[in-house]
């Protein structure tokens, strides 16, 4: 037979066997019986059958051939060998932790071990120093500060005429308010009373022999104070009057305070407008408030919390008591250390005095901060019911000079802003000069704090403040990120301590000469 026979002769069986199985499944679902089978057809179920287990057996034959080849495949021996690396892998692409590659952000551990170690640092430097010199806090020695003689009290004095120059700005207000005076006579009357508030007490600290250091120091920041806050109060004043000119029946700015009427221990809080705010009422509460910028209807707090009183009340008295015994324990001595060095120009030893005198000075300084800005504005604020006690931002995040100086005093950087800043942008003025003007005017309120009341002239403070400028302009163009920080806090720590051993020197060499 020939290929093509061979081929066909098991299909052609296959195709009678098939018809054959169909008709018996057809007749055994009728109910009928098979017919006898003949010996042709036995004969080819046999072959058929021989056929069948020979297909199966090759398929099974087929299948485990498969699976050798699948398990001989490369595909199959990869996994089995990522299988064997999957268990025996410990390593993994990634960063160290101390990498800024790495994402990790979770230094608590880190900033807890600095904490210990400034601690332990400082409690080092304490305990020599209390072995050096002995226990040198004295209390009374405070009071002679404030005090050369017990029953005058020049300093006290000088702030309590200060109402003469708050009185003023207010009488002035009102004859503006009625017409009875003019723009210009205002105006002229308003700056002799502002130039009045900066030349009196400056010529009585220098004149008055029994005004202390200390003392002056706290008559002319009450007189400063004063001098922004009636500027504000003349500016915000004269705002209203040319709204009320131009006939408008809103106020689209908000100036100073409300009349406060007491409901059932909640202030009542009723809008005030011009001129109905030139009162005494309105102008002391403006004067006591902790702002120097004025609006005719401060923010108000529904109440007085009392337990947040008296929390601040006692954080007042407890860090003004620190600050005075770290002042007579830590500082002095550091000071007086540092007068032979500086006499003798010897620079190394000028230069570790210099860090010696950093630390104390910059925790005094930290300590100072949380006291006033914190503590005691907070209190005043209480007390009024003053809303408005954003005093400070994150200014301890500073990566440029500038963000420090807009930060760390809030109501000095509003004043500057709202008055200063602002209006000289309006007249055409770049910002650099506008900025330049800004620091300009605060150096020369950190010389006239500092010389007027040690009645000696050195302009330390202000060489300090105007070299806030190029400082600033040199963070801002060449450091970046944590490196402008760390220079913000260097400034800090740095510049402050050589301002105060300049003065220092210069105060001991002038009133003590040589015997130092």
């Amino acid at each position: 037979m020939s290929e093509t026979a061979e081929t066909r002769g098991p299909v052609t069986r296959r195709r009678r066997t098939t018809s054959t199985s169909t008709k018996q499944t057809k007749r055994q679902d009728a109910g009928e019986k098979p017919p006898p089978c003949s010996a042709k057809e036995k004969a080819a179920d046999k072959v058929q059958k021989h056929a069948n287990n020979n297909g199966n057996v090759e398929k099974e034959m087929g299948k485990s051939t498969q699976q050798q080849q699948l398990a001989n495949s490369p595909k199959k021996q990869r996994s089995a060998v990522e299988d064997i690396n999957e268990k025996l892998r410990c390593h993994n692409l990634q960063e160290s932790l101390l990498s800024s590659a790495s994402g990790y952000s979770n230094y608590r551990g880190i900033l807890n071990w600095c904490v210990v170690m400034l601690v332990l640092s400082n409690a080092r430097l304490f305990l020599e120093n209390i072995i050096k010199y002995g226990i040198l806090v004295d209390p009374i020695q405070v009071v002679s500060l404030f005090l050369k003689d017990p029953y005058s009290w020049p300093a006290a004095c000088l702030i309590i005429v200060s109402n003469v120059f708050i009185l003023a700005a207010l009488y002035i207000e009102r004859r503006l308010a009625v017409g009875t005076i003019s723009e210009t006579t205002g105006l002229i009357l308003h700056l002799f009373n502002l130039t009045s508030l900066l030349i009196f007490p400056s010529a009585s600290v220098l004149t008055v022999t029994s005004i202390t250091p200390v003392g002056g120091v706290l008559s002319l920041s009450t007189y400063t104070v004063l001098f922004l806050k009636l500027y504000s109060y003349m500016d915000s004043n004269k705002w209203c009057r040319e709204i009320r000119q131009a006939k408008a029946k809103r106020m689209t700015r908000s100036y100073s305070c409300p009349i406060v009427a007491q409901s059932n221990g909640s202030a009542v809080n009723t809008n005030v407008s011009y001129p109905g705010n030139l009162t005494h009422r309105d102008m002391y509460y403006f004067i006591f408030a902790p702002t120097l910028c004025y609006q005719l209807n401060f923010p108000r707090s529904p109440r007085i919390r009392k337990r947040f009183l008296i929390r601040r009340l006692f954080e007042m008295l407890f860090l003004m008591q620190l600050l005075v015994g770290l002042i007579q324990q830590w500082m002095v001595p550091s000071v007086q250390n540092s007068m032979k060095p500086f006499q003798e120009m010897d620079f190394s030893r000028m230069v570790e005095r210099l860090l010696k005198l950093a630390v104390p000075n910059h925790l005094i300084w930290l300590i100072f901060f949380y006291w006033f800005f914190h503590s005691s504005l907070n209190f005043v604020a209480e007390l009024l019911q003053f809303g408005d006690r954003e005093f400070y931002r994150d200014w301890w995040n500073s990566e440029t000079v500038t963000y420090f100086w807009a930060n760390w005093n809030i109501p000095v950087h509003k004043w500057c802003l709202r008055h200063f800043y602002k209006p000289m942008l309006r007249k055409g003025v770049n910002k650099f000069l506008a900025q330049t003007a800004v620091f300009l005017a605060s150096a020369f309120f950190h010389e006239y704090l500092v010389s007027v009341p040690l009645k000696m002239f050195r302009l330390w403070a202000f060489m300090g403040m105007m070299a806030q400028v190029p400082l600033a302009l040199f963070v801002s163009r060449f450091l970046n990120g944590n490196y402008g920080n760390a220079a913000v806090w260097i400034s800090l720590i740095i510049g402050q301590p050589i301002a105060v051993l300049m003065y220092v020197h210069d105060y001991y060499v002038i009133h003590y000469g040589s015997t130092t």
